[in-house]
């Protein structure tokens, strides 16, 4: 057994509760403040930073009765899941819908859209669980906290099917380990990131 593997079976994972809110977004925000789809949506470092905490409370608002949000106990690692029945065209990609309210003077809205449509556009046909976000807080990464909220969320959801996209090409290995294939390689278009789709079990 690797040491990595002992942390990970050590680390409780729990469902979230709303006191967890405020210490997921912290966490959620610092986890993708580099992330090649964040950046692309907000360019610049200051953007960036003033609307990633506003867009992860949107996202972890919107996953309330869609699925699953687990969280480690410290708050720094947090997954977000959809069930499947819950991932059709408007619960998946209502939030991004949402996410355009934050910009008031067109601010972002083409880039997010192209992303958005881009993303559904890659989704798979059949039912499937999703993946919708996963992150832990830069501080506390290297601890087996990121893969040990992953799995829990596996180990609920047993063998069924799991798909989730990332833009960050340092994210493979880490999905691999955990049982994911990639199943697609694509771009947003335009000048957007590209993006990895990987599927699990199913």
């Amino acid at each position: 057994m690797t040491h990595a593997a002992t942390v990970d079976a050590a680390v409780a994972i729990r469902p979230a509760v709303s006191a967890d809110r405020r210490r997921i977004i912290t966490s959620l925000s610092a986890a993708f403040a580099g992330d090649p789809a964040m950046r692309y949506v907000f360019p610049r470092d200051r953007q960036r930073q003033r609307h990633l905490p506003r867009l992860f409370a949107m996202l972890y608002d919107s996953d309330a009765d869609c699925g699953r949000r687990l969280v480690s106990c410290d708050g720094a690692a947090a997954t977000l899941w959809r069930a499947p029945g819950l991932t059709d065209n408007a619960a998946r990609f209502g939030w991004w819908q949402r996410m355009l309210s934050l910009w008031r003077f067109g601010e972002g809205m083409s880039r997010a859209y192209r992303l958005g449509h881009a993303i559904e556009a890659h989704f798979p046909a059949r039912p499937t669980w999703y993946l919708h976000i996963a992150g832990c807080a830069p501080w506390a990464q290297g601890k087996g906290l990121g893969a040990a909220a992953v799995r829990a969320g596996l180990q609920r959801i047993g063998d069924a099917s799991v798909y989730l996209e990332t833009a960050n090409a340092n994210n493979l290995g880490f999905y691999r380990n955990l049982g994911f294939d990639v199943t697609g390689r694509w771009h947003v278009p335009d000048g957007g990131p590209e993006f990895w789709s990987m599927q699990r079990g199913g």
